[in-house]
């Protein structure tokens, strides 16, 4: 799977920016761009890992393109353990493209979604949960989802992974030699041996994946929906998580005739929070449809923040809303309370026993601070904390996990039955597979392509 050629793209946003940035790595990234750069220096005479000043030129027109400052690095000191060059030139989008299609003209191919990234894999400088952290670092939203994608870039999952899966290799050669050289003077392994062991692995394997919900909320955050009646704060709420004046917010019933979204961080927890229409009978064709999508919403939202009107009191509708999202994780917010009175609050909350609400007012900033304590509580049973833990964020390596304990399972069950110690092995070796091709170590290369399709060009 390892290719020769030579790859460019450019690794920085498409727009205007103050730098840009083309990337080149191959066995000809320096011949390349030692005929378009002009510096000080000839080319061959620049140091590794140095910037240099100088021009690219078009060699066909002798035209100059841009100044630029140019980084050499020599293999195998570099993100792809090949040869790399990359060129920093001006931000503006025309400018990057020409310098990216002069060194397309010069020999080098346009590079695929990620594939800087699978050359740094398949050369041995990542594994794979390393490479896929990578992404996630990218993608990552909060200051704690970054922190989890640098633990895994680290390699603190693969570490933990790998030294696993070596145990488990470690029993199966030796339950291989005892079978295979009798004779032989080879400690003897007894499947009770094979089974502690293999129990111990488990546990370990299970306290990795106890973690995957905080993880993946970490990695992919929440997909949460304001509802209520209509002008019942939805739209002011929005605006004070956000801290925008996001949606519009009027007296007038009815003013959110679409969903509005946001993503936002309640307490490292990347939250994507949409504002719906207000759920209400209506004989207007605009809020109509406003109040079909907000249904839509409903059906694929994790969270579901509802709001009463304190003033107004509990009714029907508030009620027939309250059905509408029993299944899902709940929290209700009392608005308005200083609008209302005591005994008004209290009369609500007999609606409410046994569910999650608090009294707000989000017009004198009252208990807003509660909504991403409960938030908090309701998806991760406490603080996100990654100072000593291994924190698994991708789905792909769950599905794996479970995997390996459902064998281990397996080969517990052959024990259990009193089957011959060589029939553990297929359901051992099976084990061990799987969390190989976590790290990328017993990998299909269809798998590897699809991973790697999920990156961003240049990187």
């Amino acid at each position: 799977m390892i290719a020769e050629d030579t790859i460019a793209a450019i690794s920085t946003p498409y727009g205007t920016g103050g730098i840009g940035i083309i990337r080149i790595s191959g066995d000809r990234a320096f011949e390349i761009a030692k005929t378009i750069f002009k510096g000080k220096k000839n080319f061959d005479e620049i140091k590794s890992h140095t910037i240099n000043y100088g021009k690219i030129i078009d060699p066909v027109k002798n035209e100059t393109i841009d100044e630029v400052l140019v980084t050499k690095m020599k293999k195998p000191n570099t993100f792809t353990r090949e040869d790399v060059v990359e060129i920093n030139c001006h931000g503006g989008i025309v400018v990057l493209k020409k310098i990216l299609d002069l060194v397309l003209r010069q020999g080098a191919r346009a590079a695929e979604p990620g594939e800087f990234t699978k050359r740094a894999f398949l050369n041995g400088r990542i594994d794979l949960s390393q490479a896929e952290a990578v992404i996630d670092i990218i993608n990552s939203k909060t200051e704690e989802s970054s922190k989890a994608a640098v633990n895994q870039l680290e390699g603190k999952l693969s570490s933990k992974i790998k030294a696993l899966r070596r145990r488990l290799i470690e029993i199966l050669a030796h339950i291989e030699a005892v079978v295979d050289y009798p004779e032989e003077d080879i400690e003897e392994i007894t499947g009770e041996k094979v089974y502690n062991e293999i129990k111990d692995i488990k546990e370990n394997l299970k306290k990795i994946t106890d973690n995957f919900e905080r993880g993946r909320i970490l990695r992919e955050g929440i997909d949460a929906v304001i509802v209520g009646r209509p002008n019942v704060g939805k739209s002011s709420l929005l605006n004070e998580l956000t801290g925008k004046n996001r949606a519009i917010v009027t007296d007038i019933p009815g003013t959110t005739r679409d969903i509005i979204e946001e993503y936002i961080n309640i307490n490292d927890i990347p939250v994507r929070i949409v504002d719906t229409a207000g759920i209400r009978e209506t004989e207007d064709a605009v809020e109509i449809i406003g109040v079909e999508k907000t249904h839509k919403a409903l059906e694929e939202a994790e969270l579901v923040i509802m709001m009463v009107d304190a003033e107004k009191g509990f009714t029907p509708e508030d009620s027939a809303i309250l059905e509408k999202v029993a299944n899902k994780k709940l929290i209700i917010l009392i608005n308005k309370i200083d609008k209302s009175n005591e005994e008004n609050i209290k009369n609500i909350e007999k609606n409410l026993e046994g569910m999650n609400y608090i009294r707000t007012s989000i017009r004198e900033e009252i208990g807003i601070d509660k909504i991403g304590k409960m938030i908090t509580k309701l998806f991760t049973k406490g603080e996100i904390n990654l100072n000593s833990q291994i924190i698994l964020t991708n789905i792909r390596h769950k599905n794996l996990i479970d995997k390996a304990i459902l064998s281990i399972d397996d080969a517990m069950g052959a024990y259990e039955n009193k089957m011959p110690l060589d029939l553990m092995t297929i359901d051992i070796t099976n084990a061990a597979d799987f969390l190989g091709q976590i790290t990328g170590e017993s990998v299909k290369e269809d798998v590897i392509n699809e991973i790697f399709s999920r990156f961003c060009l240049g990187k």
